[in-house]
């Protein structure tokens, strides 16, 4: 049934003022949110593809006017950055179609989620599995009347920094649909924010894994995780918190799939610009990109890969991250690692050498190599994949890789 005027009015109010508590956040100039908000604006009223090209210009008629007289009536920073993204929670509210409006909400978590979850803003995204969209109840009853079709093989996919569930589907293919056509497997999807401290994220998705499999209404045969980039450290991260609380799960799990997971960091967010690339993909995501000095606490995770908390506590108290520490593979578990690479195959360096990477993680991380062996994840070679011409998002549709995966999860 359709909302209520009241009820309607009730949800843009908590929207613009959550929105609001970006104020707390430390941004140079008001004129640069206004930029910002406007392009989304302008991008969300021609409604493109997720993926497609960014509007250009300023936001249309009326809306357009609304934008200079903020910029033109700012004094005050505070003030400024309350008027401009209170003009983005209405926005919200008119984008029907879930991919878009979802895009939208995945890059603010990505960018701004920690800031979301300590306010307790309801665009704070709650994690969560999903099938088609649709949040799963982790009940037997309602696990078995929301999945009738539900079989022993279980395949958990585990997006990446500034995405969502729904982006799993690119260029008309998703890697779960397709495995589970072909292979048998019941596909769900976390969902979660993306901005949070990766080992945050990963205590939470080791709950919500027992849990899981606590109610799954079939008998386990077989459970296994593919993730995309941030994703394969969140999953590592969970892998960690279950071996310490010798959890039921992690017993039963048989591949654990790594796509561009940068598990020895990212050199472009050292350098400050791996969310800048990554959300400069998406017309619904590329204004964010203008909040380039803001990282939040999940894009600070990606420098050295952290996955444990005690990478980035200040144990000691001396004012400075402890350091990353060895954080090994999950015994008993098959991992397997595909990297991409923006080459083509026959600019294959020589012996020893690796191609360059996927515009975003470099081969090596990709693949868990480093100098150090107390570091180096020592997947096995058999287990490695280089796809080559791919770029990191390619990934998730590129045939060739589809096909590894058929390999390896068969």
């Amino acid at each position: 049934m359709p909302s209520s005027p009241s009820a309607s009015g009730r949800s843009r109010a908590r929207n613009g003022n959550d929105l609001r508590g970006v104020n707390r956040l430390t941004i140079d100039a008001i004129t640069g949110v206004t930029d910002l908000v406007e392009a989304m604006h302008a991008n969300i009223s021609r409604l493109p593809g997720v993926l497609g090209d960014a509007a250009a210009g300023p936001a249309p008629g009326i809306a357009g006017l609304v934008y200079r007289s903020v910029r033109g009536v700012t004094r005050f920073v505070g003030d400024g950055l309350d008027l401009a993204f209170a003009k983005l929670a209405p926005l919200l509210d008119v984008v029907r179609p879930p991919p878009q409006r979802e895009a939208v909400v995945a890059a603010v978590n990505g960018v701004l989620g920690d800031h979301l979850d300590a306010t307790r803003n309801p665009l704070a995204i709650e994690m969560r599995l999903r099938h088609q969209g649709v949040t799963l109840k982790l009940r037997r009853r309602e696990l078995a009347a929301a999945l009738p079709e539900a079989g022993g093989k279980l395949l958990v996919l585990v997006h990446g920094l500034c995405m969502n569930d729904l982006q799993w589907e690119y260029a008309g293919h998703d890697h779960g649909a397709a495995l589970a056509r072909e292979l048998g497997y019941t596909p769900l999807y976390l969902h979660y924010n993306s901005g949070r401290h990766i080992s945050v994220n990963g205590r939470e998705f080791a709950a919500l894994m027992e849990q899981l499999l606590q109610h799954w209404p079939v008998p386990v045969e077989r459970l296994a995780i593919l993730c995309h980039s941030m994703g394969g450290l969140v999953a590592r991260s969970a892998c960690l918190v279950a071996q310490q609380e010798q959890s039921d799960w992690l017993a039963r799990l048989d591949r654990l799939v790594f796509l561009g997971t940068p598990h020895q960091g990212a050199p472009l967010e050292r350098a400050g610009s791996w969310v800048d690339r990554l959300i400069g993909l998406s017309p619904y995501t590329a204004p964010f990109a203008r909040l380039g000095k803001v990282r939040s606490a999940g894009i600070q995770d990606l420098r050295h890969g952290n996955v444990r908390e005690e990478d980035w506590l200040d144990a000691d108290g001396d004012g400075h991250e402890d350091g990353r520490l060895p954080s090994p593979l999950p015994k008993g578990v098959r991992c397997h690692a595909i990297a991409a690479s923006t080459a083509s195959a026959q600019a294959m360096p020589g012996d020893g050498e690796l191609p360059k990477g996927d515009g975003l993680v470099p081969v090596a991380s990709a693949l868990g190599r480093h100098p150090d062996r107390a570091y180096d994840l020592r997947i096995a070679k058999s287990r490695q994949h280089i796809a080559y011409g791919v770029h990191h998002l390619e990934l998730l549709g590129d045939a060739g890789v589809y096909r590894q995966l058929l390999r390896w999860l068969a």
